[in-house]
């Protein structure tokens, strides 16, 4: 039976919702490495504001405003030093008629409402500071113009108040947005479970001894696995003969221990198609969707886990994962659409008018060149940056024409 590419990602929504929402939540630390683009599974709010307390945005000094009102080119002002502000000091207060040397990033001193760069002050320059209970102050500074309230000063709570909600539940976590997470106090993160996939390919012909006569390297197992750890995937790999028994055996313990099998060959036509006679007499859905490559597919439920299955020649399987497999893991990992770029084309290319053609090219001098269609083609597929998607009903475009491509192995 032929299904159209829009009705088989149907099934695999129908097919996948579920895995996803089932997944439930892990804690972690909220500035971990394992933290890093994972999903919320609650709605977060700030412990603390940001910034934590009023701290000063330049070097410079802290002072009243009002003892600065008079100051003039003409007339300078002239305060004595109190003690010196540096990042990380508890608050110091600012004794009357005086100012504090202020570093970016410490507390502002209690009294004070306005900051002047060190720059603007006569000297240009600090003079010999001297911290809380590191001394007494000496020394003074001179300025020309006065300095309003509030001048580079970032006050406690203007970027986000304490108890403000900082990301809702489905929110992935950015580089940027853990570090808000952790500016608003938040030692630890409810995060979505890791999904997690076993990749099993098919066949007697993989071997890793290539002395012998009919064997083949596994390349579907490393290709599918550093694929699906872009998207925060927990991955492990299983190679399998191509024995029915043997596989309904293994395929039945794996589903105990992964949310997702995802099989990579035996579901074509042949007479050794392992993958489709052990899962359809459990329920498994085999069928031919009109594109190219990668027409052969199926799916299956089991009582606990779903299965995924994809053709065994390398190109149809990554395609197939980009086709069916990628647009689920972006909606549930918040990531956006992939935007596709036009070009030219660089030569005439032929399609079969009944199948949706998927060909991979390269950009080059502002035009797209088509590779070839073949699905074996593992060395085209390496150097390929674009995927072209040429619809059911096209037979033929000419050189030239422009055509919107989306980026791959980038």
């Amino acid at each position: 039976m032929t299904c159209t590419l829009e009705n088989h990602r149907t099934e695999l929504v129908a097919l996948l919702s579920p895995v996803f929402a089932s997944l439930g939540s892990e804690v972690l630390p909220a500035g971990s490495v394992e933290a890093s683009n994972r999903i919320l599974s609650q709605d977060l709010y700030a412990q603390l504001p940001i910034p934590a307390f009023t701290n000063s945005q330049m070097d410079g000094y802290a002072a009243r405003s009002a003892d600065l009102a008079e100051a003039t080119p003409g007339s300078p002002i002239c305060l004595p030093l109190g003690f010196t502000a540096a990042a990380g000091d508890p608050q110091i207060t600012l004794a009357e008629g005086t100012v504090s040397p202020v570093m970016t990033g410490a507390m502002i001193p209690a009294g004070a409402d306005t900051v002047i760069p060190v720059e603007e002050s006569v000297a240009g320059s600090f003079p010999d500071l001297v911290r809380a209970h590191q001394g007494e102050p000496h020394g003074s500074a001179e300025f020309t113009a006065p300095s309003e309230p509030g001048r580079f000063i970032r006050t406690a709570g203007i970027d986000l108040e304490a108890g403000a909600l900082v990301a809702k539940a489905g929110t992935r976590l950015t580089p940027t947005m853990i570090a808000a997470l952790v500016s608003s106090g938040l030692r630890e993160v409810p995060v979505r479970r890791a999904l997690k996939v076993a990749v099993c390919t098919t066949g007697d012909e993989l071997s890793d001894d290539q002395r012998s006569q009919g064997q083949i390297p596994d390349s579907n197992s490393p290709m599918l696995t550093s694929w699906l750890h872009q998207y925060q995937i927990q991955v492990r790999t299983l190679q399998l003969p191509d024995d029915p028994a043997r596989f309904a055996l293994a395929i039945d313990a794996l589903q105990e221990q992964v949310d997702l099998i995802l099989t990579v060959g035996g579901i074509s036509a042949g007479a050794y198609e392992v993958v489709s006679q052990a899962l359809s007499p459990l329920g498994g859905t085999f069928h031919h969707v009109a594109i190219q490559p990668g027409g052969p597919q199926g799916f299956a439920q089991l009582s606990q886990a779903a299965v995924l299955c994809f053709p065994g020649n390398p190109v149809s399987a990554l395609l197939s994962a980009e086709l069916f497999l990628a647009p689920l893991l972006r909606q549930f990992n918040a990531l956006p659409e992939p935007a596709p770029k036009s070009y030219p084309l660089a030569g005439d290319v032929t399609s079969p008018e009944h199948k949706h053609q998927v060909r991979r090219g390269v950009i080059k001098d502002g035009a797209v060149e088509i590779l070839g269609p073949g699905s074996h083609l593992v060395h085209d597929l390496a150097r390929a940056d674009a995927l072209v998607h040429i619809p059911i009903g096209v037979s033929k475009l000419s050189a030239g024409q422009q055509i919107e491509t989306w980026s791959m192995n980038v």
